[in-house]
């Protein structure tokens, strides 16, 4: 392993501005980021991403590679949850599985700009329509993870499959996400260079206090996390570290550039801290937040930024 790229990875500023909301929590500090703050903050970031993603696409030309890639995306993101829902059912019960699943099965924006930063350090491209894969790996995981509730839920009374169908594309998460992908597809290239400031160059400031609060979030809700002992946080380790190495090899049949399968890989590894969690509070309200936020925040994002990114890039070089 490079270890340039590992110290690279752990001085990353989103990873310590997160980890500056933790020792806050700790040291009992009265540090905290409003609410309505912070909401607006995780709209913008999900508003940014999907409009880039629409512009990116609207600019590829239409080739079978892209449309692959957007099949294979939304295969990942409705199977993981398939898979990981039942190493989770018989010790977390259904409600937590069927939230765990669904982040897992789902994707980290904000992992996706780490591992966009990774390959810019690597000198290496990617394909911009990948953006758009990204934004359209949300929502087939919450759809999973509803219906895996609906069907195993001793409460059958939250409506038909239609209702979890509406509810999943009609989140608000999921909403601005793809409301905005499909906005800076079709946005004239002339009137979309007016927003361009908004939505790139603020960005990085934005997340970094994205993050803090995150940080923060997470912080509160360890004590209820230890509380599960260390089967969750085995699996927050290790579900990404399979799902990210498979497809890191697996997705050179989809498509055959070096960043583009490591954006793949990525996404597959990541979980959900922003979508899935806002569906969950009203599909799933049963499911422990202080579980699996923490998991896909304070255990999988900084062990992908760290030592998951360099892993699945060398597997890519090796294969």
């Amino acid at each position: 392993m490079d270890f340039q790229i590992l110290i690279n990875n752990l001085t990353n500023p989103s990873l310590l501005f997160f980890v500056l909301g933790i020792l806050a929590v700790r040291f009992k500090s009265d540090l905290e980021i409003p609410p309505t703050s912070a909401k607006f903050i995780a709209l913008y970031l999900m508003l940014s991403i999907g409009f880039k993603g629409g512009q990116e696409l609207s600019h590829s030309e239409f080739e079978m590679t892209i449309i692959w890639a957007l099949i294979f995306g939304i295969f990942l993101s409705a199977a993981v949850p398939f898979y990981t829902f039942f190493l989770l059912k018989s010790r977390l019960g259904t409600p937590n599985a069927a939230a765990i699943s669904a982040a897992y099965g789902s994707i980290s924006a904000v992992t996706f700009v780490a591992a966009v930063s990774f390959l810019d350090l690597q000198g290496v491209s990617f394909g911009g329509y990948m953006v758009a894969v990204m934004a359209l790996m949300e929502a087939p995981a919450i759809i999973s993870g509803v219906i895996l509730l609906r069907k195993y839920s001793e409460n059958k009374s939250n409506g038909g499959m239609r209702s979890i169908v509406t509810h999943a594309f009609t989140n608000g998460s999921v909403l601005l996400i793809l409301g905005s992908l499909l906005i800076g597809l079709i946005a004239d290239e002339k009137q979309a260079e007016g927003i361009k400031p908004f939505v790139t160059d603020i960005f990085k400031g934005f997340l970094a206090v994205f993050l803090l609060d995150m940080g923060i979030s997470s912080g509160r809700k360890l004590k209820s996390f230890f509380k599960n002992g260390y089967f969750s946080t085995v699996f927050a380790i290790l579900v990404p570290l399979v799902n990210g190495c498979v497809v890191a090899f697996a997705s050179y049949w989809i498509t055959p550039g070096d960043g583009d399968r490591f954006i793949f890989s990525i996404l597959a590894a990541s979980a959900s801290y922003i979508a899935v969690p806002a569906a969950m509070k009203l599909a799933n309200p049963e499911a422990d937040e202080g579980l699996y936020i923490p998991m896909a925040l304070a255990i999988t994002f900084p062990f992908n930024i760290t030592l998951g990114m360099p892993i699945y890039w060398m597997i890519i070089q090796a294969f």
